[in-house]
């Protein structure tokens, strides 16, 4: 499949908290709780798309860490691939696209109205064990 057509999302983690990020924009989506994350412009690495729309959406800096298994169907021919990354530095606000953030710790996961295409991919997530808070 070709990289225009992969979606990223970041399982952005701290304090073993997960970031979730509700869509102002496309009005059909708005309203709904997503991961973060965007379109893979050709010639980018996934992980690269991944750093580059944390730092456009929510004006942060992440590790991208394990990728998340699954490829999960979008619309309009595109697939939702999942990292798990760490926040290294700032703090999140909803810059593009996104008009509220919520961390969420394990407990608060499902508080949240999930778009319907993030649904599996926060059902696959595991604990964030292999995301040190403090490398």
């Amino acid at each position: 499949m070709d990289d225009e057509r992969i979606v990223v999302g970041a399982a952005l983690y701290d304090e073993g908290r997960l970031l979730a990020a509700r869509r102002s924009a496309p009005p059909e989506l708005a309203g709904g709780w997503e991961l973060p994350g965007g379109k893979v412009e050709p010639g980018e690495r996934c992980e690269d798309a991944l750093v580059r729309e944390l730092r456009e959406e929510l004006g942060v800096e992440a590790a991208v860490m394990e990728r998340v298994p699954g490829e999960w169907p979008l619309a309009k021919g595109y697939v939702l691939r999942v990292w798990a990354a760490r926040l290294v530095s700032g703090v999140p606000e909803p810059l593009e696209d996104h008009d509220a953030l919520r961390w969420l710790t394990p407990d608060e996961v499902w508080s949240v109205d999930w778009l319907a295409a993030d649904v599996p991919a926060v059902k696959a997530l595991r604990a964030p064990r292999a995301l040190p808070d403090h490398s």
